[in-house]
């Protein structure tokens, strides 16, 4: 189980958490700002170890679906690695998705048992009345209240492409599907991201991220599980603690999204010298970075951020920015560690440089699949094993990706293609704007037309008009918006990213 950085991981989340608690076991894994002890690599070992035997001596048997509904915390960590450790699937549950979507993801994943925080137990309830289910609830508050006289039962065998994880998306259109990974995409997922960072056991990330997200489960937990690394696990953002939770935990990187980023830019609060030295660099994913968001916050808090991209479909990271400045560009998310990316055509064939198609992605953090869906799995799969991941892009010559929109995100004016997050761009280049985010509305002399929603920062005044005028100057009249509305926030999903279908209806509705 040696680290290899230069190859995928071998083997199973129970080989490598055994290997980390035989090799580094009084060696801190995981630390909770503020709210419990820390956990060695042993004692999560140790207790994930019981967890499996008390699962397999409720009658749960190997693939079969154990749900996690926990916030992030220690719990959570030690159900999480329970489950993974005794080789059930792990089902981990967006606490932010709604009881409807929370019930049919316990139906759909035909989940035996569901482990509930004492705070989720009105949710779980709600979800039982949206949905028929056989998971039995387990309580989870300061530690497991397991049913009455259960006892432990030997462990099944294991083996790398036994189903480790499964992981709904956010729903774009219709129902969520429910990604698979095994315990090899699973580890090669926390494996890109330690390639690309060049992490190693000396290194500590802060998770500020639900680990019910691919951003917060497999860059800043997998990625130290095969790393030997640490991670400090905080139960959400927060602006106002973000930097002190850095400095306290002594972390040394950190991954959060876009609209992080932005609401820390328009912060007062600031890391102190001996934390701004310590962190070697910050890292951006989920959705794009606007390039002048990214150099305000490297210059006012003197942090390099890079900027990466992942799906859910390939356990977070496929492209990634290097870690030199003088390597890196801005305004695209980099190029592939770990993994092979293409630019399709329509006839699904590689294109040359420069020239915009569908990015796609094969290697080892690749999903198995999509749950009891094998049109959904047949139509994102490529017999040549290419997942296709719907963001339309261009590759240069030195092999970095500059996404240009989602296929199903393009607004279509007079029949001309234009994408939402150039409009993005043009108003994040106005100090005030702290979210932002284009959308189509149907126009009967169009077809569609450019509308966008904007939060500003508070006090700000910024006008309709002062903002459409600067998205002349950027981009013409044609692909700016007619109107802009202004939210207190723009809709959200756990790890953050703005959902941009949303919009249409909540400023349709006045909000």
């Amino acid at each position: 189980m040696n680290y290899d950085a230069s190859t995928p991981p071998i083997g199973t989340v129970r080989d490598w958490l055994d290997h980390r608690a035989e090799t580094a076991g009084r060696t801190i894994s995981h630390l909770f700002p503020g709210s419990a002890a820390p956990l060695t690599w042993a004692e999560l070992r140790d207790e994930a170890r019981v967890i499996a035997a008390r699962l397999a001596g409720l009658g749960v048997s190997r693939g079969t679906s154990v749900a996690v509904m926990l916030p992030n915390s220690r719990d959570a960590i030690l159900c999480l690695f329970g489950v993974l450790y005794g080789g059930f699937r792990t089902t981990v549950i967006n606490l932010a998705a709604g009881a409807e979507a929370i019930g049919y993801a316990l139906s759909h994943s035909e989940a035996s048992h569901v482990f509930v925080g004492a705070g989720q137990e009105e949710l779980f309830a709600s979800a039982a009345q949206s949905h028929d289910f056989n998971a039995i609830a387990i309580r989870v508050e300061d530690g497991i209240d397991w049913p009455a006289a259960t006892g432990e039962a030997p462990l099944c065998e294991l083996n790398a492409q036994d189903d480790a994880l499964l992981m709904y998306t956010s729903g774009t259109t219709g129902r969520p599907k429910g990604v698979v990974h095994s315990h090899s995409s699973l580890l090669a997922g926390g494996w890109t991201t330690a390639l690309a960072h060049e992490l190693t056991s000396e290194d500590r990330a802060l998770c500020v991220l639900p680990i019910c997200h691919i951003n917060g489960l497999c860059v800043t937990v997998m990625g130290p599980l095969v790393s030997g690394g640490s991670v400090a696990i905080c139960e959400r953002f927060s602006a106002r603690k973000f930097w002190d939770q850095c400095g306290e935990a002594e972390v040394t990187w950190f991954s959060v999204v876009p609209t992080i980023v932005s609401h820390l830019l328009h912060s007062d609060e600031r890391p102190d010298v001996d934390t701004r030295e310590r962190i070697r660099f910050g890292r951006s994913a989920s959705s794009a970075l606007a390039p002048e968001v990214h150099r305000a916050f490297e210059e006012r808090f003197g942090i390099s951020l890079i900027e990466t991209m992942g799906l859910t479909e390939t356990a977070a990271q496929i492209l990634s920015n290097p870690l030199s400045e003088a390597e890196r560009k801005i305004g695209s998310p980099g190029k592939a560690y770990g993994d092979r990316v293409v630019i399709l055509g329509p006839d699904l064939m590689p294109l040359p440089p420069d020239t915009e198609g569908e990015i796609a992605v094969r290697g080892p953090n690749v999903m198995r699949g999509y749950l009891k869906n094998e049109a959904a799995t047949k139509e994102a799969l490529t017999e040549d094993g290419w997942l296709r991941t719907g963001d339309l892009g261009r590759m240069d010559a030195d092999g970095f990706v500059f996404v240009t929109g989602r296929l199903k995100e393009l607004i279509i004016k007079g029949g001309e293609n234009i994408a939402p997050r150039e409009v993005d761009e043009a108003l994040y280049a106005h100090p005030d704007v702290v979210e932002a985010a284009a959308f189509a509305r149907p126009c009967s002399s169009y077809g569609e037309r450019v509308e966008a929603a904007v939060a500003l920062r508070a006090g700000a005044a910024a006008s309709e008009a002062e903002l459409i005028e600067l998205c002349h100057e950027k981009l013409g009249k044609f692909k700016s918006p007619d109107s802009i509305h202004f939210l207190a926030e723009l809709p959200k999903g756990p790890s953050g990213k703005i959902q941009r279908r949303h919009l249409l209806e909540i400023t349709r509705a006045g909000g």
